[in-house]
């Protein structure tokens, strides 16, 4: 663990911090209450997938792992593995809700290019090769 970081917008522009809007702050501590898992954090991580080449996910999450980063950022503690981390650095998390529902959503800085409902995403400028990802937005 790298310890526990409060001063959200300080700390966002000197380190690359992962935080929260806070739209997406009251969201999570809804859902951490709803859970019963108050004292739990958010991890948010990427994997390989989706239609540009990487995917983001979040879950609760009561464990830390091995090189795992931690951040406090208005109130929620969130996590992020040692492989996410470069992909995530300097994001911020937020919480949109419109006609076809509410959902996370990640505002990241290190994506050169997105699919266009925007839960996938690649950092090397390139399109997603032919086969590479799903055939669908999600």
């Amino acid at each position: 663990m790298n310890g526990v970081i409060a001063d959200a917008e300080r700390v966002h522009v000197e380190t690359g911090r992962l935080t929260f809007t806070e739209t997406a702050a009251a969201k999570a501590a809804e859902l951490l209450q709803v859970n019963g898992k108050e004292h739990a954090a958010i991890r948010v991580y990427v994997k390989s997938g989706g239609c540009s080449g990487y995917t983001y996910g979040m879950a609760i999450d009561e464990k830390t792992l091995d090189g795992d980063r931690m951040f406090e950022d208005r109130g929620i503690r969130m996590v992020v593995d040692k492989m996410s981390w470069p992909l995530l650095q300097s994001s911020q998390v937020d919480y949109v809700e419109n006609l076809m529902g509410g959902g996370f959503s990640v505002v990241n800085p290190n994506a050169t290019s997105a699919c266009g409902c925007g839960h996938s995403f690649r950092t090397d400028g390139k399109a997603a090769p032919e086969g590479e990802g799903s055939a669908s937005c999600h």
